[in-house]
């Protein structure tokens, strides 16, 4: 096992991301969104202004409501490209479901099915589209991932960007509408309250967040992404890992007439994420589930404390479901039975806005997550 060449802990600020200057852009972004909403009128529509910060947005149409949402893959392609480099394997099919992910797992927070997803694959310039086996393994992990969720792929823009996207780079993107049919599926937290359970969906790695903070640790490696982090696998093979869908469970709790009280995609901020919606209200941890090996990991060679790791990393839990205590274990049942993990990790409380992270004795202030 190696360990970080300077001897001192890697935190993701270090990595070029912070988030307390990025936060008050998409605030001021939302505060002039919001004063948009009102056109929605002229078409004989509305917003539902609950929607306003959360995951997708959401427009009453009458029968039913619809909702969207686009989301960036980010720098995962930088441990793609890395790794095709090094080992001749294109991982672009894993890359594919990384980011129809980013989209549908943000949708489905608010009680959406995902109808249509579009693509948004911006390169460098035109040679990149000219690697066969990579542009085959983008098309066909695309094709894979919509079958999964059951979702059109709808189109996309396929732009050569020279002079803003590095050559030889592409930025990924993707955007998901989805309906919330019948309209009691809606998911805005207006019934989240103390006594919920939450339960928590397993994350299959590290899904798309964090990569800034992998790619510096890669760096102090002596092996870099070829280091194996003592499971026989390699840390380039680990990061890779494409991001749980976790569409096929919210349908199938529908069908089974579980409507959460809210839902919580576990991406950047981490387990502060818990505490989205705007309430005062405690969400005590009380089991947490095992860490994937790459965060494990990462957390012992960045030298994270718990505090850092969980309030930046998915540390395992990609998704979070907030219900009625008596649904619960049906719940993590129906999860399971789609083929995705799960457990009851903790309970909603009266209480000052925070997360309580029990076993790790780590709490998240209010403070610690600021989202509007």
């Amino acid at each position: 096992m190696t360990s970080p060449a300077s001897g001192t802990p890697l935190t993701y600020d270090q990595a070029g991301v912070n988030y307390d200057l990025i936060d008050p852009l998409k605030i001021a972004a939302q505060r002039a969104a919001a004063a948009t909403g009102a056109h929605l009128g002229g078409h004989g529509f509305s917003e539902v202004a609950a929607s306003r910060g959360e995951s997708a947005y959401v427009v009453d149409v009458g029968p039913m409501y619809l909702a969207s949402i686009v989301e960036c893959l980010g720098t995962k392609t930088l441990v793609a490209d890395e790794m095709a480099r090094l080992t001749g394997k294109s991982h672009y099919d894993s890359i594919a479901q990384d980011t129809i992910a980013m989209a549908v797992n943000d949708l489905i927070t608010v009680g959406a099915t995902p109808l249509v997803v579009q693509a948004y694959w911006a390169a460098g310039g035109s040679d990149w589209f000219s690697d066969a086996a990579r542009s085959q393994a983008l098309v066909a992990g695309w094709k894979k991932a919509c079958d999964t969720c059951r979702v059109a792929w709808g189109g996309g823009e396929t732009p050569a960007l020279a002079g803003i996207v590095a050559d030889g780079r592409v930025d990924l993107a993707a955007s998901c509408t989805g309906i919330v049919s019948p309209k009691s599926r809606l998911s805005l937290g207006d019934k989240l309250g103390a006594g919920d359970a939450i339960v928590f969906l397993a994350a299959s790695g590290i899904h798309a967040n964090g990569l800034s903070l992998a790619r510096k640790l890669a760096e102090r490696l002596p092996q870099g992404y070829l280091t194996d982090i003592g499971n026989g696998q390699t840390y380039g093979d680990a990061l890779l890992a494409p991001t749980a869908l976790y569409s096929p469970v919210t349908e199938a709790l529908a069908a089974a007439g579980i409507v959460p009280h809210y839902s919580a995609n576990v991406t950047g901020h981490g387990w502060r994420k818990l505490m989205r919606h705007p309430k005062a209200l405690t969400y005590r941890i009380t089991a947490v589930p095992p860490k994937t090996a790459v965060l494990d990991f990462m957390q012992r060679e960045c030298q994270l404390d718990d505090h850092e790791a969980y309030g930046t990393l998915n540390m395992g839990a990609g998704f979070a479901l907030y219900l009625a205590a008596g649904d619960a274990q049906r719940a993590v049942d129906i999860a399971r039975s789609s083929g995705v993990e799960a457990m009851i990790a903790g309970q909603v409380e009266d209480g000052p806005k925070r997360v309580v992270i029990d076993p790790l004795n780590v709490t998240f202030g209010g403070d610690e997550l600021q989202l509007r």
